[in-house]
Order: C-alpha cells, then structure tokens, then sequence
C-alpha cells in the first residue's frame, strides 16, 4: 500500500509576512534603543554587592510579635485580593453583556472603550488615586483591584459570551422562551467553566498584586514589606517575604484543585 502524499503547505498571506517583519524589526529596535550593559551585571563587585544584600535577610526573625501581625497582615492582603476579585466578578459581568453585543454596536463599542480604560490603568496606578478618597489602608487596595480587574474580566466574559454557540439559545427563544431565560439555560452554561478558569486565573494574579499594592499605602504584607525596608530591617523583611511566598502557593495550589474540580 502506497503511503499518501503530504498536503502542501498552506500559503502565507502578505498581511501575516508583514506582521512577523514589523515583529523582529520591534525586537531589533528594542535592543538597540535601550542601553543594557549586560556585562557590569555579571562583574565580581556586583556578585560581592549582592551577596552582601542578601546575607542581610539570613536569619528571618521568628519572634512572636512580628509572626503575629505578619499573619494579621497576611489575612488582610487575602481579604484584599478575594473581595477585590469578587467585586470585579459582578462589575465584569455587568460591563461583557453589551459588550459582547447584545444591546447594539454603538453601546459594545461604548462598553468595550470602558473596558480598555480600567484595564489599561495599573493596579499600582489605580490605588495612588484611590488613595487621596478612600485614605490610607486596605479598602483603597481592594477597590484598586476590582476596578483593573472588572476591566480584564469584562473582555474575556465578553468575548466567551460572543463565541458561544448561539443554537441553543435560538431553539429556545424558538419555543417562546425569554430572552433572559434564554442566557441563563443556554448561553451561561456553555461559557460558565471558562468564566470560573478566568476568575480563578485574576484571583492568582490579585494576590500578588495585593502584596505589592501595600508599597503605596494600600496595607497588608506590602505595607510591612516597605516599612521594613525603608528601615533596613532586613530580617523582618524576610520574613514578610517568606510570608508572600507561602500565600501565593497556597492560593496556586487552591485555585489549581478547584479548576480541577470544575473540569471534572
């Protein structure tokens, strides 16, 4: 028996050639815009210099006070990130339904510009600002995230939502079924798991950002993280750091087993 021939290989449009060309010639001009002396990094003082920062954060300090309002601090920045996240859940929700379409063009293009503002605007950038109205402390960290967050979920509930298939929903507004009841039994359904991956996904990314919006005032672990340095307390700041890394496994490790769970 003859083997078959191997298909020709599809051929390349000019748009996709031009694109991967504007690509390199970024790379190119990347490299050579920036002035990266990639030598002075691999020099002995800057070994020396380094190792000498780091044996600061040997040992970490253990003591009962510090472990204490370490794990006070810890629960606030995964207080921050959860409800942050949740906030952003119902606020993404709200903005990816006329964003998928579903109301008009002129009012998805209006939503989709919205989702492009909050999402553009870091989350560092969002707490600087709600920090002169809420004040120093946690809620100006939570609103910060749900705000950048909102802007990220809205786009990838929108677009789950624009690529449903729009069959059983049409079957059902067929059989005299509502247009909402339409959503919730058929369109829901189908994009609901890839909803919860995205949501577990930020909520990943909310931690991290909640321990590094404590550097400007938001509080929890990055509000004692900056504390500590600015006074050179390095081992307390290990410690903190320690604390950091032992919450975002925890929270990978979660989020991993519940999208587990919902695959099943």
């Amino acid at each position: 028996m003859s083997a078959l021939p191997m298909p020709a290989r599809p051929p390349r449009s000019g748009a996709t050639l031009l694109l991967i060309a504007a690509l390199l010639a970024l790379v190119v001009a990347s490299f050579a815009s920036l002035s990266l002396d990639w030598r002075s990094l691999f020099t002995a003082q800057a070994a020396a210099t380094t190792s000498e920062f780091l044996s600061g954060f040997a040992p970490p300090d253990l003591g009962a006070p510090l472990l204490r309002k370490t794990a006070i601090a810890t629960l606030e920045t995964l207080s921050m990130s959860a409800l942050g996240t949740l906030l952003a859940v119902a606020g993404g929700m709200l903005l990816a339904l006329p964003a998928s379409g579903r109301f008009g063009r002129v009012l998805r293009a209006a939503t989709r510009i919205k989702l492009n503002v909050l999402r553009s605007v870091p989350e560092l950038m969002w707490a600087a600002l709600l920090l002169v109205a809420a004040g120093l402390g946690p809620f100006a960290g939570t609103l910060a995230l749900a705000f950048h967050t909102s802007g990220v979920l809205g786009r990838l509930f929108a677009d789950a939502l624009e690529n449903a298939d729009p069959a059983p929903a049409a079957v059902l507004r067929t059989n005299g079924a509502s247009a909402l009841q339409a959503f919730l039994y058929a369109t829901l359904p189908q994009t609901l798991p890839q909803m919860l991956s995205y949501t577990m996904y930020r909520w990943e990314n909310n931690i991290r950002a909640a321990a590094v919006l404590g550097v400007v005032g938001a509080g929890g672990l990055g509000q004692m993280l900056k504390y500590h340095l600015s006074l050179f307390q390095m081992q307390d700041a290990a410690t903190v750091l320690i604390a950091m890394l032992l919450l975002v496994v925890l929270v990978d490790a979660l989020s991993y087993a519940l999208r587990r769970a919902l695959t099943r």
